[in-house]
């Protein structure tokens, strides 16, 4: 047995989110946000750190590893969990961090997030994004997403990811996972690729350049239903960002692309429970209409937030709205909300110690 072995179960035991392991210091733990030591470990030395760290490596993982100073890569430890594993370099030699995956893929409803979002599995076509900083659940949510279509539907669900993180059993649907590196080159040549293999639904990883995301539309826009995520942290922002990323000789036409295809745009953020025992999900939801469609065309972004308040009976949200409601409902911790609030004014009368005003 690996010794990270150890740490992998200590992590799903006291309920962590990742694993640091660095030269110079001992193994550390994220739990509801923050980092610490794992008690009972010595700090790792160069020769002790890349003893760890190549006991899980295949030889060609090892070769890519030294080779590219980088290696993204998915673990299983059986009746534990998975792992994403990230392997670098820094300053002080070999590094890495890893993301406990459930095994268990949770539902929408065990996960506390809005029920609109089990309407997705609903769709025929169109593009659907979940967007947030990293670590913000954006896989956890879209898997179980994807799991609502999995029970409901009979259709051909194909993954790309990298590595590939929940692994769905087959059960009304056909479910193709394909990790960049071992089974296609790319996103690009895998999504090129998978419009050929009659989907019905293909989920992007990570949409994060100008061929993935022109693509992404493409298949969209030809019928199927297409999930991604971005690292945007707003409805507006997201779509700011995909027509950005275009040369500006292109964007008109993305524009009208987008306003023809785009069906919705999660925005998430995990904010600190109110008794401190992990983290709770909070939502902004811009839904497709007919208003949107102008507003995309037109390069009216600013319109985005008036769209999403008018459209709250159907199901939309902004973000500072649905994080005053779990303040109200002490679901979360108003110090936390308040630091990653937009309109931070509106929380400080939540704040558990009221700032002191200047004399």
């Amino acid at each position: 047995m690996a010794r990270l072995d150890e740490l992998f179960k200590h992590l799903k035991e006291n309920k962590g989110s990742d694993l640091h392991l660095v030269v110079g210091e001992p193994p550390k733990m994220r739990l509801h946000g923050t980092i610490s030591n794992i008690p009972g470990y010595e700090v790792f030395t160069l020769q002790s750190i890349r003893d760890w760290l190549g006991e899980i490596l295949r030889k060609e993982q090892l070769d890519t590893y030294r080779k590219d100073r980088d290696l993204d890569f998915a673990y299983s430890l059986e009746g534990v969990a998975r792992f994403r594993a990230n392997y670098f370099f820094q300053n002080n030699g070999p590094a890495a961090v890893f993301r406990i995956i459930p095994e268990k893929i949770v539902s929408l409803l065990d996960l506390n997030l809005p029920p609109i979002l089990s309407t997705f599995a609903d769709y025929e076509r169109g593009l659907v994004l979940v967007t947030g900083p990293t670590g913000s659940g954006k896989s956890t949510t879209l898997a179980a997403i994807i799991n609502e279509i999995n029970q409901r539907y009979q259709k051909h669900i194909i993954t790309i990811e990298d590595p590939v993180e929940f692994v769905h059993a087959p059960r009304t649907s056909v479910i193709s996972h394909r990790e960049i590196g071992a089974h296609c080159a790319s996103f690009e040549t895998a999504l090129r690729a998978a419009v050929r293999e009659d989907p019905d639904v293909i989920l992007v990883g990570e949409m994060r350049d100008l061929e993935t995301i022109s693509l992404a539309l493409t298949a969209a826009e030809m019928g199927f239903l297409v999930f991604g995520t971005l690292h945007t942290n707003s409805a507006s922002k997201t779509i700011d960002r995909i027509v950005d990323v275009f040369p500006s000789e292109q964007q008109s036409a993305v524009r009208t692309m987008l306003a023809g295809s785009l069906m919705a745009v999660v925005s998430q953020l995990l904010v600190k429970a109110a008794d401190g025992k992990g983290r709770v999900a909070v939502n902004e939801i811009l839904l497709s209409s007919s208003g949107l469609g102008n507003a995309i065309r037109e390069g009216n972004i600013n319109m985005i937030k008036s769209i999403i308040q008018s459209g709250g009976g159907k199901g939309m949200q902004m973000m500072d709205d649905a994080m005053e409601k779990l303040l109200q409902a002490n679901k979360i911790d108003p110090d936390d909300a308040y630091l990653k609030a937009t309109e931070k004014q509106r929380f400080q009368k939540y704040l558990k110690q009221q700032p002191v005003a200047p004399r």
